[in-house]
Order: structure tokens, then sequence, then C-alpha cells
């Protein structure tokens, strides 16, 4: 008999867990029975998903509807023309040289099929897939006399079956099951393989010892994990396959909220320097001179992390809040507080141009009171100071003398922060901007820079909302504080969608509303996806802010055999615009491979007004704040995801004036891509749209990290779907780590942790 932990090996011999291990990574019985079905056949109908990715190796049951020799366009000879019915979707399929294949596909015969999707004209095929003809479904009578099988078929399911086949012929019993489980496979690891792997694993198995308590079954009318790990590969009933899937969904669902959990009690119980409010200290000055009066949303999370930093625990806290709601200005004042208590903050920006435009705001906001030290200085001012990575040597040993000695109230950098030649003299607060654009090891590091072992206060800020469940999922053990009214007189952005191929007239307009805005005295951005100077996919900026999008050349679309068109890059749109339609204004040009000193000149310039038009790439996206910008064109807009246009429209329309967005696109109308940019043109509200990018990219590598939407670590769950499962998964998770926090009393949940999820994301997430 067998149990989880037993190696594949062992069980099915070294070729089949070779390749097992090869395809997905798998090497123990348990990681085999956790490659659950992505859906299940009956009766030749497919029950799952009917837009499979182009490129995706799938194996399918189904009916053939038609088949038909047809002359071949492109050279001489035929080929077979063969229509599927599966489920209420047909499938074309065509096959070459088809006097070895007619006389087995023919109207009404049963069969499994595996290739690779291709689409043409939005509709997927199949070319020349392997196939195996199956039996109709028997009866119990009909299995008593049943002759032994014979192969009909070719290519590689074929030759798998005939593998599979011994005196008795081939056992095609699987076939006769009312549901059918059809597996995530590649072109070496068939859908059947993988069915032929389980069924002998759990022909093999011992019953597998539940890790839930037994008061959570009951609470949650759960199965066993034993019947869930059964029932999902070889389910009699629906029914069978949705209880199975509620119980492993939860077990998902716990895994990841007990990591979260432990996280949180662990920062309970470390200590942190206690930054209660002083009277008439630094944070008092600075509230008294503020030009303009706080929202009430600014001053009840102001309460909050105010609260925080007063205890000897750390603060943890996430704020997230619209783009312009004044994020910035509720930390100024968290980090005013520490300083007053007689401890340094540190601001970690994701770019050099978000930094040094962080720098320049606090020492403008603060005034006198940024300049200790020197002459006409306040007697309560602090320093700021701005430490990165492509500073002169000089500037950058005055920066880390200045943190070290504590001279500098709060320093203010990119990742060059936390390298190991920076040293803070009491580090009582970290601030994150942007939390989703740094590595955990980067956040831990300077989380471990306390003085005498104690740890710093964390506030990570975002102004990209986030989806509670993704809240709930990857930052549950941060308290979210949220930030949705605009402060006071700030217009909304209006945004429209300017279709070029369709009304290329628009284009021009788009270059003539800059024209009259500049006229009027104000300022525009025009953004695009790519530097140019033949970047590709495997040259990417070295900008993080331009990772997300920088890819230029040509890619092929996920659900689309035709590749888009070519993008326009930045250099040459500021060639263009420079020599054309804008020739009359100063046009400057920002990207993330220029030098620090010219990205910051750039800014600078803009900031001054002596810039009218910054033709720019993603690097303006987060934190830059121009007042006196009121326009941005976005070419190629489809280019871009929903949160990242709402980023970056978030640029404009931040002082008295109204702000304009036009996404310029080629993409054709009534086409998805045009309706998501439609949504986007259509609302304003950041967390509507958050919650529409969630359903478009599905949860994608929520747990590691990527930032869009492509295989899903979590197998069941979804974030989408399952808010509830988290919620009860959450309560759960609290409830025991508060009795048993390294979980030594529940040994069950504590290997289901690692077992649920992916060792080294757990260790991602145990970082972050």
């Amino acid at each position: 008999m067998a149990t989880l932990a037993d190696r594949l090996d062992h069980l099915l011999g070294r070729k089949t867990a070779d390749a097992l291990s090869e395809a997905f990574g798998m090497t123990t019985v348990e990681d085999l029975l956790r490659h659950y079905p992505h859906r299940y056949a009956t009766q030749g109908a497919e029950l799952g998903e009917s837009r499979p990715v182009e490129g995706q190796h799938i194996t399918i049951i189904a009916r053939v509807e038609s088949a038909q020799e047809v002359p071949m366009k492109s050279r001489a000879g035929k080929r077979l023309a063969v229509r599927l019915r599966s489920d209420r979707h047909t499938i074309d399929v065509t096959f070459f040289n088809p006097h070895k294949v007619k006389h087995n596909i023919k109207p009404g015969v049963r069969a499994m099929f595996s290739g690779t999707v291709k689409y043409f004209r939005d509709k997927w095929s199949l070319t020349h897939p392997s196939y195996v003809v199956l039996p109709e479904p028997r009866t119990a009578d009909d299995l008593v006399s049943a002759a032994p099988a014979r192969v009909r078929g070719a290519g590689a399911l074929a030759d798998l079956a005939r593998t599979a086949q011994d005196a008795a012929g081939v056992d095609m019993s699987v076939f006769d099951r009312a549901l059918i489980p059809m597996y995530p496979a590649t072109r070496d690891v068939e859908s059947w393989t993988v069915m032929r792997c389980v069924r002998q694993v759990l022909d093999q198995l011992d019953p597998v010892e539940d890790p839930l308590p037994d008061w959570v079954l009951a609470a949650q009318g759960f199965i066993g994990l034993d019947e869930a790990l059964r029932s999902i590969h070889l389910p009699d009933t629906k029914d069978e396959v949705d209880r199975a899937r509620d119980r492993l969904k939860f077990d998902e669902a716990a895994a990841v909220q007990l990591v979260l959990a432990q996280r949180r009690h662990d920062v309970e119980v470390r200590s942190a320097p206690v930054c209660a409010r002083r009277d008439g200290g630094l944070a008092e000055e600075f509230d008294r001179r503020l030009p303009f009066e706080l929202t009430a949303g600014q001053l009840a999370v102001a309460e909050e992390i105010s609260a925080d930093v007063s205890r000897p625990h750390p603060m943890n806290r996430l704020l997230q809040g619209e783009v312009g709601s004044g994020k910035t200005i509720v930390a100024l004042r968290a980090m005013l507080q520490v300083i007053d208590a007689g401890h340094q903050c540190a601001l970690l920006a994701p770019t050099e141009v978000l930094a040094a435009q962080h720098a320049r705001s606090l020492t403008t906001m603060l005034g006198d009171l940024a300049s200790a030290g020197e002459l006409g200085a306040h007697d309560l001012a602090t320093r700021v100071t701005l430490l990165t990575g492509s500073m002169s040597t000089a500037r950058k040993r005055k920066a880390l003398n200045e943190a070290v000695t504590g001279d500098a109230g709060i320093v203010i950098g990119t990742h060059a922060l936390i390298q190991d030649g920076v040293n803070f003299f009491d580090l009582g607060l970290v601030v994150v901007d942007e939390q989703h654009r740094f590595g955990v090891e980067q956040r831990d590091s300077l989380r471990s820079r306390g003085r005498d072992g104690a740890s710093p206060h964390v506030l990570v800020m975002t102004a990209t909302p986030i989806p509670r469940t993704i809240a709930m999922t990857v930052l549950g053990d941060l308290e979210v504080s949220t930030l949705r009214e605009l402060p006071r007189g700030r217009s909304p952005i209006v945004s429209r969608v300017v279709p070029a191929k369709v009304h290329p007239t628009w284009v021009d307009r788009a270059w003539e509303r800059i024209r009259e805005e500049v006229a009027e005295g104000r300022q525009a951005y025009v953004v695009c996806s790519r530097i140019g100077d033949g970047d590709t996919d495997e040259d990417l900026p070295v900008d993080p802010a331009e990772q997300s999008t920088a890819p230029a050349g040509k890619r092929t679309r996920a659900s689309g055999a035709q590749e888009p068109p070519e993008t326009t890059s930045v250099l040459d749109l500021h060639e263009m615009l420079s020599a054309g339609p804008l020739r009359e204004l100063n046009v400057g040009l920002l990207h993330g491979r220029l030098p620090a000193d010219d990205k910051d000149a750039v800014m600078r310039e803009f900031n001054d007004g002596a810039v009218d038009v910054l033709v720019c790439t993603t690097v303006v996206e987060v934190g830059v704040d121009v007042p006196n910008a009121t326009v941005m064109v976005i070419v190629d807009a489809d280019r871009f995801g929903v949160s990242q246009l709402h980023q970056l429209r978030g640029r404009v329309g931040r002082g008295g004036h109204q702000g304009l967005c036009l996404l310029v696109t080629d993409t054709k109308p009534g086409s998805p891509t045009m309706t998501r940019l439609q949504a986007v043109a259509g609302t304003t509200d950041g967390f509507e749209l958050a919650q529409l990018d969630l359903q478009l990219r599905r949860e994608g590598d929520v747990l590691g990290k990527a930032q869009s939407g492509t295989v899903t670590t979590l197998r069941l769950l979804s974030l989408v779907d399952d808010a509830d499962v988290i919620e009860a998964a959450r309560a759960f998770a609290r409830t025991v780590t508060d009795q048993d926090p390294g979980l030594r009393e529940h040994p069950g949940l504590a290997s289901m942790v690692t077992a649920a999820l992916d060792t080294e994301r757990i260790e991602y997430l145990d970082k972050s």
C-alpha cells in the first residue's frame, strides 16, 4: 500500500515517474493527486472551458459530426476536413493523408483527440491530432461479455493505448464511466497517461488521514480528504465533483491563511519603538501650517496609523487609495510623528524618478522644517535625504553619512536603501510606496534594520486598488486602510477611447487638443508602451517601472493566431511629434534607459513648466506629481492592463483644471480589448476597475512574482468567485493560530501548508 509521501518512481516505475517530473514537477503521490482534472467528459460531451489558449496542448473527447475529403489550396492532394461536436461546441480538425484515417474517422464515431490549439479568424481548431477511437458506453451486461478492446487510432494517443495493452487487450473501462477526468497535459504527457497513473496510485493508496479538525468538517459540512481526493479524480456524479472541489478549495485557502495568520502572530510578538504623539513637536507644527484641510478619510486613516506607531509592537499596515487621494500627506504626517519620538524614517520608491519626485515634494511641503543644520532652519526641523544607486560617489557618501549619524530624519531611495552598506542610526518607520513593485526580500531587509533588535513599523502604500479577495489572500497579515475620496477641489478625469484605424482624424485631434492646452499655459503627457532602439522580449528596459509593458516587437496574442501590429516606440514618437504636430512646442523625452541625472533633469524641467509635452514610457506611472499637466495621450492603449491605465491617467488633473485622458488604439470596435478600454474610459472608480481587472486576468500567479494572469498557482480556488471560502478559511486559520501559533498541536495542518502550496512560494509569502 502507499501513502501521500511515497515516491512515484517506486509505484509507477522510473520511466513514467521521470516523465511526470519533467512535465509537471511531480515526485510524490501527493503531487500527482493534487494535479486535479480541469474538466470532465461524458458521453462524448466535454464539460469545461470552451476557448483554450493559442498553442495549448489539449485532449478532448468528442463525436465526429462530419468528415469529408477536400482539395488542399496550397498544394496538390486532399485533406480530411472533420467537424467534431463536444458539448455545445463544434471544433474543426484537419487530417493530412486522409487515406490513413478515414476508415476510423467517420460520422458518429466517438474518440479522444489530442493536439495543439490553433486559431484562425477567432475560431480554434486542431491540425492532425493524435487520436484513439473509444468504445460506446456499455451496460453491466455488456461488460461481462465484452471482447478485448482493440486499439484503433494514430499518433501518440494510440501508441499510449498500445503500450497499455496486455493479453486481454486494452483496459478501456475508464471510458465507461459517467464522468471521464481530463487533465492538464503536455505533448509528452497526455491526459490519458495522467489518468492511468492516478488510477494505479489510488488502487494502492492507504486511507488518507484528514488534517482538518473534526469541528471544522462538521461546521462546514465537508467530506473527508480521502473521499475528496478519490472523488475529484474518479467521480460517478457531478455532485461528487462539487463536494470534492468544495473541500479541496478550502484546503488551498486554509493553507494560505495559516501562513498569513502565523506571520501576523510573529509580528505581534516582536518589539518596535513606541512613537506616541508629542505636543508641540514637528508633526504639530506641520499641521498648523497646512494650507488646506485634510479630508475626513485622511484624518480617519491618520488616526489608525498614529495609534499603530504608538504601540510597542510593529505596525504592519497597507494604505490603499485612489490615484491622487492624498496618501503621501498621510504618510508624511506619520513620519513626522516618528521623528518627534526620536527615530528615523525610510521611504522606499520603485524608481529613481519617483524617489527624486518624493524628495522634492516632501522637501517642498515641509519648507524650512526640512532644513535642519542650515541657516534659518526652524528649531524643530529635520532633514530629507535622497539616496539612489546612480548618485555620484560624493553625494552618495554624504547621504550615507546622514543616514548613519541620524542627521537625516527621512531617507528616501530606491532599492539602494537596502544594500548592505546602508545603515541607519535608529530606524523607526519604513514606508514602501507601490508595494507590489518590490521583491519581498527587499522589504524584509528594511524590516530588519531597527536598533537593538527592534523592528521598525511598516506602512506599505499602493494607488492600485486591491480587490478584497486578493487583499485577504496575499496581504492577509496586513491591516488595511483605504482612502476613497479625492481631496477637495480635485476634478474627476474625463477619458475617451480614440479608435485610430476607424477614425484616423481623431488622432490628429488629440495632438490639436494638446496644443490647445499648452496655449492655455498647461502641459501634457504622451505615453508609449516601449522605448525602441531594438528592445525585445529579451532586452527589457532597466527601469522596474517599465517591466510590465516593456516588450516590443511582435507578440502572439493568447486568443488568436494573428500577431498584433508593431507598437509605437517612445523614441520614434518623440521624433515624429517634435518634427510634426507639436513642432512649435517644447517636447521632452523620458524613459527608463536614460541616465539618472538626465531623467531627473527632464522631470525638473517638466515640473518647472519648461517642457510643454513629456513623451515617455510607464516610468511616470506612479507617484509623479505635476499639477499643471492636464492631458495624457496613451498610444497603443490596448497594450496596457486595466489597473495600469487607471494609474497612468492619474498623473493628470492633479491641479485645479479638468484632466483629460485619450486612449489611442488600433483595436477593432466590438472586440474584447475595445470593450476593456471602454470600461476604463467609462469609470474613474479604481476599485471597480480593480475587480474588472481581476475578472479579466483571473487571479494569475497571485502567490508568486508574476503580475499578470497566466497559469494560476492556486489549483481550484478562485479569487474571483470564492470570497466566501477565503473568508471562512481566514476565520479558521486565526482561531487555530491564536491557540497554537506554531501548529505543533496540529501536525496535519502544518503538513497541509507545505503540501497544498509550493514551498518556494510559501517562502516568498513568508518574507512579504
